[in-house]
């Protein structure tokens, strides 16, 4: 059984983990908000999503947002503006409250009612290796049927338990030769 790579782009070897990959396209899923919160039109809707209503703005004080109402308030009547500090912690807190609040649609989807969902594995880029310490890997795909542990991980911002939820629970599927994608270029899925 392959072990895990301790010494990544020693040969010069380029890519990412698998399930940062992964989480980069949950990501995407998700649909955050796409103007950057550093102007005021994605402040305001990230400050709409987190206090619109009693349970999102109870939602986004458990996630760590430690403002004020009033300061909030006084950001949204656009008397006060933010620091840079303030928007950073604004910025955590929305996408960690729309990451809890999507994984349960996420899960369903991409499971699909146990019929699950393609996952393309796109190999990590060798051009830069020499050929002896080339290792032969290729294009692969798979059905991944469970992803429950992958994107609950992925909501909690658990990067650790999201490598061993992918690594452990989802690449083993592809057989002896597994941690060889451990680093992928990419990793593709739609749902």
């Amino acid at each position: 059984m392959p072990e895990r790579n301790h010494e990544f782009g020693k040969f010069g070897a380029q890519g990412i983990k698998g399930h940062e990959a992964v989480a980069r396209q949950l990501d995407r899923l998700a649909g955050f908000v796409a103007t950057p919160i550093t102007q005021r039109r994605g402040m305001l809707a990230r400050l709409s999503y987190l206090t619109r209503t009693p349970r999102a703005k109870t939602a986004a004080r458990a996630a760590g947002l430690t403002v004020s109402d009033r300061t909030l308030k006084s950001w949204a009547d656009g008397r006060a503006t933010p620091s840079k500090k303030s928007l950073e912690q604004l910025e955590a807190v929305y996408l960690h409250v729309r990451r809890q609040n999507v994984a349960r649609y996420l899960v369903q989807r991409l499971n699909r009612q146990g019929r699950g969902t393609r996952v393309e594995f796109h190999p990590l880029n060798q051009a830069e290796v020499a050929r002896p310490h080339q290792r032969e890997v290729s294009y692969r795909t798979l059905n991944v049927r469970h992803w429950d542990s992958v994107v609950q991980a992925w909501a909690s911002g658990d990067g650790e338990g999201m490598d061993r939820a992918w690594f452990d629970d989802i690449t083993t599927d592809l057989g002896s030769d597994h941690g060889a994608y451990e680093y992928v270029a990419n990793i593709g899925f739609a749902a």
